[in-house]
């Protein structure tokens, strides 16, 4: 109940003056482009349904990289370290994948492994806000990176919890962190509970998480939003810009042996990591029948946010499913241009379109609630990736992991 509370009141505080600043927002780094747009103030990059033609090389960006390690959160974070683009603030490992005993640790090795010790890794939240932790060990091995063995790491975590260093950064720098979260949102959500403040001096949160088209752990879910679906509605209501890179593109990101073996040729200590983490997935996938995969889900959202020429964004109100027995962490969009209620084309600013309402379940005899109606009026609070560019996508991130690019 006091949960429910508190995300009521970051909602309510929040979510009208937030959703000016949701539409104004242009895709990932909304407010600063290679022209030097101010923040805040409309860029050419990443309009709904639109590609841009920005690619890499503008920022230095500020971000807070949140992750639970993971294969495909191992490479995405050597990704971020391998970018000049970005000024990590910290890295803030949570329990997901694996354990926290194991998400922190991997975290370590990857900041040696891309010689970044300076940057602070704040351990996190060892459980979801209100449920018992699921893993993916199924997915990335017993030690979340598919087998393959690093030593210990020397370097080691800063004492502060990394929902309160989030919240200290934040503050620090009103308005200037990106929020990039390749995990379950417990921290996130941990630190916007803590400061009902924060929402709106976070810059906006480029997520991988989420799908319009049906999950990869439940037939509705993906995994990180099912992992805390409490704590990912949380995020989704607080009004922070969100661009949301979710299963529907990331399921066309397999890597595959030559990319491995372009990592393999090259002889550096990130592309060698990068290759032995990915063969080891691989096989790992192989041994198991698996089909496809790995995707490198969490790596298309750091790639995106680097170049939003890779993601075709559309604007969505998204909530989360948090009581279903059986749906429990999907990710539903509503729009008046998608689904059986879309308009038709060049629609979607007309009054019958924004007027169009989002409902959620009919009442049931034993409650009290007399109507269905979430939403009196469409406002869309996320940016969500409908389309990606796969190679573009690849060229990007073994380019960077390799050392060529």
């Amino acid at each position: 109940m006091d949960l429910k509370r508190k995300t009521f009141r970051i909602t309510r505080r929040q979510f009208v003056t937030a959703s000016a600043a949701v539409l104004a927002s242009s895709g990932f780094a909304s407010g600063a482009n290679a022209g030097g747009t101010p923040a805040g103030q409309p860029s050419e990059q990443g309009k709904s349904g639109e590609k841009s033609g920005l690619g890499p090389g503008r920022g230095p960006f500020r971000v807070i990289i949140d992750t639970d390690p993971g294969v495909d959160d191992a490479l995405a974070l050597l990704l971020a370290m391998r970018s000049p683009e970005l000024k990590i603030e910290a890295i803030t490992p949570v329990a997901g994948n694996v354990p926290l005993d194991l998400t922190l640790p991997n975290a370590l090795r990857m900041v040696e492994i891309a010689g970044r010790t300076d940057i602070p890794v704040a351990a996190g939240a060892r459980a979801p806000l209100m449920r018992r932790l699921v893993t993916a060990t199924y997915a990335h091995g017993e030690n979340g990176l598919g087998g393959a063995v690093f030593p210990e790491p020397t370097t080691k975590p800063v004492t502060t919890p990394a929902a309160e260093i989030i919240r200290q950064i934040v503050r620090k720098y009103p308005g200037e962190v990106t929020l990039i979260t390749i995990g379950p949102l417990t921290n996130i959500a941990t630190a916007l509970n803590s400061d009902p403040d924060l929402a709106s001096m976070v810059r906006a949160l480029v997520m991988m998480g989420g799908s319009l088209s049906g999950g990869n752990i439940t037939p509705a879910a993906e995994f990180n939003v099912y992992v805390d679906p409490e704590a990912a509605r949380i995020v989704f209501q607080s009004g922070i810009p969100i661009t949301m890179v979710g299963l529907d593109v990331t399921r066309r990101t397999s890597l595959t042996d030559e990319h491995v073996r372009t990592l393999e040729a090259a002889q550096n200590p990130v592309s060698q990591a990068a290759a032995k983490i990915g063969r080891n997935a691989i096989n790992h996938n192989r041994e198991r029948g698996y089909l496809v995969g790995p995707n490198m889900h969490d790596s298309l959202a750091v790639a995106g946010f680097l170049d939003p020429a890779i993601l075709k964004l559309q604007d969505y109100y998204i909530d989360v499913e948090t009581t279903g027995e059986l749906t429990a962490g999907e990710t539903l969009g509503y729009s008046p241009i998608a689904g059986d209620l879309r308009r038709r084309p060049g629609m979607e600013k007309d009054a019958a379109a924004t007027n169009m309402p989002i409902r959620g379940s009919a009442p049931t005899l034993a409650s009290t609630k007399t109507s269905p109606v979430l939403r009196d009026k469409f406002v869309p609070n996320t940016k969500v990736a409908v389309e990606v560019d796969s190679v573009r996508f690849f060229d990007l991130l073994i380019g960077r992991l390799s050392g060529s690019k």
